[in-house]
């Protein structure tokens, strides 16, 4: 075995650096997936609420009736009413009589005779209101008695329709004879052909009237 050499040491071998091993990247955590919206269910729709129906209204030609004229407008002293006197246009030309107030005694001989007054009268400017509104009067009706008290209607047409409106038979009778073209009136045949009360035909009698 040779001795070193003077003043030479002999040092170990350095071994090489070991390459850093590369660092693991942490795992990315899974993204949570978005819910997918769900498609909104269409709403049932509302079934709609039957429209009530319109109260079925009176037929307007119940019962059964005479045509008729407004005969006369009397005054038999010492009676103190005056007395409206309708006569059948037809044969046997029957005839009805029943009393009305002096007032409206007057007002109705006025209509009868086209009697012109400086300011309108109360059922002139009524027949001048229902003529500028399209109001046709088809009809007007004797439908009953009770006692001395007559009952009336008065059967009007306009746009929206037909309506029957209870009235004094007085009033009925002059707004009809105020009309530019004639109106029917109407005597319903159990007046003429029965003595006592005659209950108006339909559902229901109308308040009484003179």
């Amino acid at each position: 075995m040779s001795e070193p050499t003077s003043g030479q040491v002999d040092l170990p071998a350095t071994p090489p650096p070991a390459e850093p091993t590369p660092a693991t990247p942490p795992l990315a955590e899974p993204t949570p997936a978005e819910p997918t919206p769900a498609e909104p269910t269409p709403a049932e729709p509302t079934p709609a609420e039957p429209t009530p129906a319109e109260p079925t209204r009176p037929s307007p030609v119940m019962g059964d009736y005479r045509m008729a004229l407004v005969a006369a407008v009397n005054v038999d002293l010492p009676n103190q009413h005056p007395t409206v006197v309708l006569r059948e246009t037809e044969s046997p030309r029957r005839q009805l009589s029943f009393s009305i107030g002096f007032q409206d005694a007057v007002v109705l001989s006025h209509a009868m005779r086209r009697i012109p007054t400086p300011r309108p009268l109360t059922h002139e400017l009524m027949s001048q209101v229902l003529q500028g509104f399209d109001i046709d009067v088809v009809a007007v009706r004797l439908v009953g008695r009770q006692g001395s008290i007559y009952f009336a209607e008065l059967d009007l047409r306009g746009r929206t329709g037909r309506s029957i409106h209870s009235c004094r038979p007085s009033d009925g009778l002059t707004v009809a004879l105020f009309q530019p073209v004639e109106v029917p009136i109407l005597i319903d045949r159990r007046l003429l052909e029965e003595d006592g009360d005659v209950r108006p035909p339909g559902p229901g009698a109308p308040a009484t009237h003179r």
